[in-house]
């Protein structure tokens, strides 16, 4: 989080009058129970006056849905990344310091209906033990592991206590101790809330196939870029993100081919705004000055603080875009996923 969080007790009452509209197509409430939490989603139909199906600018909207839970440990949405095609499954992290574990439910016409059989973990330090502080709990992006083809670990980033460590996969679920991972001294030296905000792994595709992508929100480097970093067995060096007039980066993604997404997010005067780029994938590498074209560019109540965004596919075999918004905990702002496409 950066100056949006201070921004939002200025926010709170416009963004109540614009979610109103946003979530007024809703028609069923879907309820997901395990053990003793109930996650409420309200389907989301239209999105900047677009049916599901339809075009929004460079993409194709498919639905989405807003999440509501009484649970006190719910929200506070970061970073996702979905676990396999098999049955939709999906990890979020929370920046207080959790896992969010569930799994997608769509129905017949393809749109994401609910999250079900959701679980809620507390993350873990290198020793088991949970989190001891705020200032550690900053979890702020995730991405998932595959080795030998399977979903084995999640990657996270942290701001504040600025690091990455990974977390086994168990039965779907992340578990046990953190494994911190080494990062850049610049970067793990620096210790604000405008650090780590996004990390991807390039899939098979990917020239830098395996290499994992690192952007900070608010380190900049001498040209005024965003700093970032590669990992990578062949492929380590530094990065630089351009990003848009008035929104950072805040979460990356890679396509299939290995195209990569980067989420921003900024505000404007009376509301959030965000702008979701594609960089082809031969221009990620070591040593390169990213800057993508626009997919799509939203401001207003069509959208909330979107901080997280993933790349999975849909039950038809589809290639579909989510991407998550963090609520910040407070009750003016609102959990969104919203899904979309390429067009064909």
């Amino acid at each position: 989080m950066t100056s949006q969080r201070r921004a939002a007790q200025l926010l709170g009452a416009t963004l109540l009058i614009l979610g109103a509209a946003t979530v007024a197509s809703t028609f069923v409430n879907h309820r997901a129970e395990a053990d003793d939490l109930t996650i409420t989603s309200l389907p989301i139909t239209r999105f900047m006056s677009a049916r599901v199906g339809e075009p929004v600018q460079g993409l194709v909207w498919r639905g989405g849905i807003e999440m509501q839970s009484q649970i006190d440990t719910f929200g506070g949405l970061s970073g996702l990344g979905f676990l396999g095609a098999a049955d939709q499954k999906l990890v979020m992290v929370s920046d207080r310091g959790n896992f969010i574990s569930g799994q997608l439910i769509y129905d017949e016409a393809g749109r994401v209906a609910s999250l079900v059989g959701v679980t809620i973990e507390p993350l873990q330090n290198s020793k088991g033990a949970e989190l001891p502080r705020a200032y550690a709990r900053d979890a702020e992006s995730l991405a998932v592991v595959y080795r030998n083809g399977a979903p084995a670990a999640v990657r996270v980033g942290f701001e504040n206590l600025t690091r990455v460590a990974d977390f086994q996969l168990v039965n779907g679920r992340p578990s046990g101790p953190a494994r911190e991972i080494n990062i850049p001294k610049w970067l793990s030296d620096t210790r604000t809330n405008e650090t780590l905000e996004a990390i991807c792994i390039a899939p098979p595709a990917s020239p830098v196939a395996g290499s994992t992508l690192l952007i900070s929100e608010g380190i900049l480097d001498r040209d005024g870029n965003r700093r970032g970093w590669m990992l990578g067995r062949a492929d380590t060096g530094p990065i630089s993100y351009v990003s848009g007039n008035g929104t950072n980066p805040t979460d990356c993604a890679f396509l299939p081919n290995g195209d990569l997404l980067v989420l921003e997010r900024g505000v404007a005067l009376l509301a959030f705004k965000m702008r979701l780029v594609r960089i082809p994938a031969a221009e990620v590498k070591p040593d390169a000055r990213l800057k993508g074209e626009p997919l799509l560019q939203v401001t207003g109540g069509d959208i909330d603080n979107m901080e997280g965004v993933a790349v999975h596919t849909a039950p038809d075999g589809s290639t579909r875009i989510v991407l998550i918004s963090d609520n910040n905990f407070n009750d003016w702002e609102r959990n969104l996923l919203l899904e979309f496409s390429l067009p064909e």
